[in-house]
Formats: C-alpha cells, sequence, structure tokens
C-alpha cells in the first residue's frame, strides 16, 4: 500500500547526527546511510510513501557524505526536531535505535537545535555549583571510593571517616555497592554519612559522601530519597543500568537537590569498538550532561582501560564546550589511577577536573589517613 498524503506544520528545525559508517564503496555507502534515514523514523521501505510531508520531512535527510580512510564513510543525516517529541528516550531512539543493531556503524556527534537544548535543564550545580558547594575556588577536586566489595558498613564508615580527615572533597560508594547483606544499603549509607558529617563538625572541612543509589526504578527512588534524609551530600547513578532517565528525573526535581555523578560501568561495550557503536564524547560526556549528572565519571588513559588520550579528550570537550544554557560539568577520569600519575593528570586536564583516586590511594601506603593528605597536597602544589 501507498500511505496516503500526510500534511504536518513543522518547525523546520532539525538535530544533526554524524555517522561513521563502513562500505566497499560509495554506492553502498550511500544506499546504509538512506536506509539509516529510513530505519531512524518511518521503519517503512522508501516506495511505500508519498513524496508529501512524511516523506520530505518526517524521514530521515542525508546532508553530506564523505569518504574516510580503510573503507569508512561519515553519512550527516539531520531528523526533524519533533520526532524527538519532548523525551530524552525518544532523543536516543531517533540518534540510534534500530540502527545500532546493524554492523560497521558508529555515531560520532550529535548536534540539537535551540528547541531541543532547551528541553534539557543540564546539570543543577555543574562545576561552578560543586565548586561553591565545597568552596574549592582554584584547586581540582579530589575525589575517592569506598571498597572493597564484602566489607561490613561499620567498616565503610571507618573508612568514609579516613577519607574526610584527609581533606578528600568527594566519597562516593563503589559502583559494586548495592544492598548485600554484608553491608546494607541504609545502614551503610546512614553510617557513612554520619560519619562524614562528624568529621565535618570536628574539622570544619566539608566533604560529599556519594552513595551508589542505582538499583530498579522504585527502588532507586527510595533510594535517592533515603541518602538525602540520612545526610548525604550527593549521589551516584550508574545509567548503564538505569536509563540516562533515572538522573535526569532527579537532577529536574527542586525538592532533591543533590549533585550528581554519572558512573560509567555497562556502557563500555557502546565505545571499545572504533567502527561501531557510540563516540566517547557521547557516551560519557554529552549525554550525562544533557541528563543533568554534575560529573561524568570514565577511565583515564594509562590505566587498566584501553581508553586513549584522544578518547579522554573528546570527553572532556563533551563536558564542558558551549551548550546552550547547559553548563559545563566536570569530567572525572580513574580506573587505575595512582599520585604518581598525578602530574601527568594536571597537565592534560588542568584544574577543571574531579581526579579520581581509589585503589592507588588504599595501596600507597600503610597508612591511609597519610595517603589522603598527600593526594591533597600534591593536588595543590601542582595546580
Amino acid at each position: 500500500m501507498i500511505f496516503p498524503h500526510t500534511h504536518l506544520s513543522l518547525s523546520g528545525e532539525r538535530l544533526t547526527v554524524t555517522y561513521s559508517l563502513g562500505a566497499a564503496d560509495l554506492a553502498t555507502a550511500r544506499q546504509r546511510a538512506e536506509g539509516i534515514c529510513l530505519e531512524q523514523t518511518v521503519e517503512l521501505p522508501a516506495g511505500l510513501l508519498a513524496q508529501d510531508d512524511l516523506g520530505t520531512q518526517v524521514v530521515g535527510r542525508l546532508e553530506a557524505l564523505t569518504p574516510r580512510p580503510n573503507r569508512r564513510f561519515e553519512a550527516v543525516i539531520s531528523y526533524a526536531s519533533e520526532t524527538v517529541g519532548d523525551e530524552l528516550t525518544q532523543l536516543l531512539n531517533v540518534v540510534f535505535g534500530n540502527t545500532s543493531m546493524q554492523p560497521a556503524i558508529r555515531v560520532e556527534q550529535l548536534s540539537l537545535p535551540p528547541s531541543l537544548l532547551a528541553l534539557f535543564k543540564g546539570a543543577r550545580f555543574g562545576q561552578a555549583g560543586l565548586r561553591r558547594l565545597l568552596g574549592v575556588e582554584r584547586r581540582p577536586l579530589l575525589c575517592t571510593a569506598l571498597k572493597p566489595l564484602g566489607l561490613s558498613a561499620p567498616d565503610l564508615a571507618a573508612l568514609a571517616r579516613q577519607f574526610a580527615l584527609g581533606g578528600i572533597d568527594l566519597i562516593k560508594d563503589d559502583h559494586g555497592l548495592a544492598n548485600q547483606s554484608f553491608a546494607p544499603f541504609k545502614d551503610r549509607v546512614q553510617r557513612c554519612a554520619a560519619a562524614v558529617a562528624e568529621t565535618h563538625q570536628q574539622t570544619g572541612q566539608l566533604s560529599l559522601y556519594a552513595p551508589n543509589i542505582t538499583a530498579g526504578p522504585s527502588r532507586l527512588l527510595d533510594n535517592a530519597w533515603f541518602a538525602k534524609e540520612a545526610g548525604a551530600g550527593a549521589v551516584m547513578i550508574t545509567p548503564g543500568l538505569t536509563g540516562l532517565e533515572a538522573i535526569r528525573q532527579l537532577a529536574m526535581d527542586d525538592r532533591f537537590g543533590l549533585p550528581i555523578l554519572s558512573h560509567p560501568a555497562f556502557r563500555g561495550t557502546l565505545v571499545i569498538d572504533p567502527e561501531q557503536g557510540m563516540s566517547h564524547g557521547l557516551v560519557y560526556g554529552l549525554l550525562p550532561r544533557l541528563a543533568g549528572a554534575d560529573a561524568s565519571i570514565y577511565v583515564n588513559f594509562g590505566g587498566r582501560f584501553a581508553f586513549s588520550q584522544a578518547d579522554c579528550r573528546a570527553i572532556v570537550e563533551a563536558t564542558t564546550a558551549p551548550l546552550g544554557p547547559l553548563p559545563p560539568i566536570f569530567p572525572m577520569p580513574g580506573g587505575g589511577m595512582t599520585l604518581a600519575h598525578l602530574p601527568e593528570m594536571l597537565t592534560f586536564y588542568g584544574r577543571e577536573v574531579i581526579l579520581l583516586i581509589a585503589g592507588g590511594l588504599y595501596g600507597h601506603g600503610p597508612n591511609l589517613l597519610d595517603n589522603c593528605r598527600q593526594f591533597r597536597a600534591q593536588a595543590e602544589a601542582l595546580s
């Protein structure tokens, strides 16, 4: 059948997605790109569409197709802003829904028009807000993680107290801490939040405890509000497990009002293959920023993971580049970092970064409090 003529009144604003795709030649690349235009919108063969507003405005539009080395092609495709509606979930669906199941296609860049940027409020705090909250004007912020999995809630609280005494700004749960019997969520959060608060009262030095609230939809919200009531200073969510909308809903809620850290777990397969998935800057930079994260955790170059300097630079640019009214957020590199990495990290990132050192801080020496103070002193001296 041919669908009847459709007349739409659209704004003319379009979002633009840059894809990298593999193809044997230009003709095949064009066929693949035109397939994306259909797949990401009407999901019908072009022959079933009349040449009306449905076919000319709703279907994606191939704006440019450029050959790249190694039988790769760059395809720039635009979509009508109205196809997104007003949802972050649908934005992701338009950008890479069914096409994510096609081989050798990678989303490299995403550009949003003002009408879509206006839908996203971004981070409640961002770089400037977190600095004001913590009272840190110039130096990089410092973060570490409570670990290992298997410790009791009292033992984790004792570690939190040492970190706070040592001058660590953000003390987060390791992402593996959930609601296990050996350290139940509520017991752990109450004890760790109290330990950090007591240290603040003793020293006047503020640290924020960020429990991992990642869970299913209803439990995540319960966890978030329990953490706030228990005195946590921030929260951490793993959007690869919960979806980015979990971050967005809390970031937009004026009653909640806590900083949100985005954890990278479960999204690695999106970025690791250079010919498939999505770019590092999108996954760990732009998308958490749109959702409302105040800082995006990712694995740094030179550690136990495979991210390169170029990958990390792309993440930094996506967290900080001008983006309509949305404030810049903190890049938060970690993953196998030690105090020995600090000079290189500070040269690479400058001051607008949260330095995450966890295992390397535990293992730096026998006295954890001294290790923390060295971390703080080195970061201050090098910045």
